[in-house]
């Protein structure tokens, strides 16, 4: 069984890669895709099977899925042109008679109304309408989304935001790429839809409060009009069309947009995921080690 994983030049794809690996599925079995494959060459010479894609390119795409029976589609990046991206992906995965395909989309996908799950809810359709078997990965918010914002975080005294006291279940990147393995290695799992989050959901007071436990300075939270959020972000280097997407899916954290009560994470982990102040002291511990 041949598993094709693409992004995995990227932090999630190259985090599935390592999970099949620690299963115990042969390294000629998995073809680690992505566009920048310098960047795991260290996989290859483990005995990978490493291929060039770019979505925008359907022959690469086409090329580098021959001879898999599964395929992970990792959402593309460039928001505004992954429907069509994607699009290449799964009509190229299907003209290479792969049997199953999983999809990174996002939590809550057919119900919430954040801007940035647009293009994750066009994509689930063009699966419906491919005739591949398919699995979707509902993922939630990730928690390095917020601890690799602490040192601003601790600079600044404050985690701006515009999700009031929503609650949101973020959960470890690593968790969300080991919930991904186990599936690729199940049988049975076309149809499957899988809501993804952390068991523990917290608001960004909450984060605020662990932030400022970890690190010893004071940090609170300040909630800010999406119009005000957006600035700020935009002030941070952000592009503003980004960052207004940012600030419209706090929004949906108010909403109760990103709260996952399914359990599907840490079932399919066999584990609790990986708690809010374990992932924040870790990265308190780092940055105070740097």
């Amino acid at each position: 069984m041949t598993i094709a994983i693409t992004g995995a030049t990227g932090q999630l794809g190259r985090l599935v890669v390592e999970a099949l690996l620690d299963s115990g599925l042969p390294a000629d079995q998995i073809v680690a895709a992505g566009r920048t494959v310098d960047r795991i060459a260290d996989l290859g010479q483990r005995g990978v099977q490493v291929r060039t894609i770019d979505y925008s390119q359907p022959e690469s795409l086409r090329q580098a899925f021959a001879g898999a029976h599964k395929v992970l589609l990792v959402s593309g990046s460039e928001v505004g042109q992954r429907v069509e991206q994607h699009r290449n992906a799964i009509e190229a995965a299907r003209d290479a008679g792969v049997g199953l395909i999983a999809y990174t989309s996002v939590a809550n996908a057919d119900t919430t109304a954040m801007q940035l799950a647009a293009e994750h809810i066009a994509t689930e359709e063009i699966l419906r309408d491919s005739g591949v078997p398919f699995v979707l990965l509902r993922n939630g918010w990730y928690l390095e989304n917020y601890t690799g914002q602490l040192p601003v975080q601790v600079q600044h005294g404050a985690v701006f935001g515009s999700a009031g006291e929503g609650r949101v279940s973020a959960a470890a990147r690593a968790d969300y790429a080991a919930a991904a393995a186990a599936v690729l290695l199940r049988d049975d799992q076309g149809g499957k839809v899988y809501e993804l989050g952390g068991d523990d959901a917290f608001t960004l007071s909450e984060l605020a409060g662990e932030v400022s436990a970890a690190s010893g300075k004071p940090v609170t939270y300040t909630d800010l009009p999406a119009e005000k959020y957006t600035q700020v972000l935009v002030e941070a280097g952000l592009p503003e069309p980004y960052a207004a997407i940012l600030a419209d899916s706090d929004l949906g954290i108010a909403r109760g947009d990103l709260l996952v009560t399914s359990g599907d994470l840490s079932a399919l982990l066999g584990r609790p995921t990986t708690p809010l102040r374990e992932a924040v002291q870790a990265a308190a511990a780092s940055l105070q080690a740097s």
